[in-house]
């Protein structure tokens, strides 16, 4: 296969730092090559001539878990209907591709999630709101370095915003406090503080 000489990445150090393979001067057949089945578990990306492998760390998923697990509680909440990504592959061929830590469609299934939450440990950075938005998704949100900041989409590109456009009245502010408790707390415990707050 394509890069099987590079795999797989250091096991060792996977429970505090991402691992990461960028592979430069690459195009859109190349990553039609990568099977999802031969690589699973690494997340893949490609823009602009590039392919990224990342194998997320246990830290980089436990955090993804977190705020999985309020995006859900905050729709039963509120009986907001919401349809589950995870890390659905969205392409804009032969553009862009990638695969979010998390994603969600609201209201109803759709083929590009409102919602993309992507988590920066050692991996990835703001650049990959380029990627998002070469393929439309809405509302992008990163973690990195125990923040949270949200993103919706404009015609000439991402803009901050304090307040999601999709679940209404939930702030970065307030989701980041709940989120960083999962490196020491059970989502069970961060996810009941969570409902009564929003209540």
């Amino acid at each position: 296969m394509l890069i099987n000489a590079k795999l797989p990445f250091d096991l060792n150090h996977l429970s505090q730092k991402d691992q990461t393979l960028s592979l430069a001067g690459m195009n859109w057949a190349d990553y039609e090559k990568l099977d999802s089945q031969e690589y699973l578990g690494y997340r893949v990306s490609y823009f602009n001539g590039v392919i990224t492998l990342v194998s997320p760390s246990q830290n980089h998923e436990v955090i993804a878990e977190v705020i999985n697990y309020l995006i859900v509680a905050y729709c039963r909440q509120t009986n907001l209907l919401y349809y589950p990504m995870r890390s659905t592959r969205l392409v804009n061929k032969p553009l862009a591709a990638k695969e979010p830590d998390v994603s969600f469609s609201f209201g109803a299934r759709k083929s590009i999630p409102d919602l993309a939450i992507e988590v920066i440990f050692s991996s990835g950075s703001i650049d990959d709101l380029k990627k998002y938005k070469s393929i439309g998704v809405a509302e992008v949100w990163f973690w990195q370095d125990n923040q949270i900041t949200f993103y919706q989409l404009a015609n000439d590109g991402y803009t901050e915003i304090a307040n999601s456009i999709f679940l209404p009245n939930l702030a970065a502010r307030d989701l980041e406090s709940f989120v960083n408790r999962g490196f020491s707390e059970s989502p069970l415990t961060i996810e009941s503080d969570f409902i009564n707050f929003i209540k």
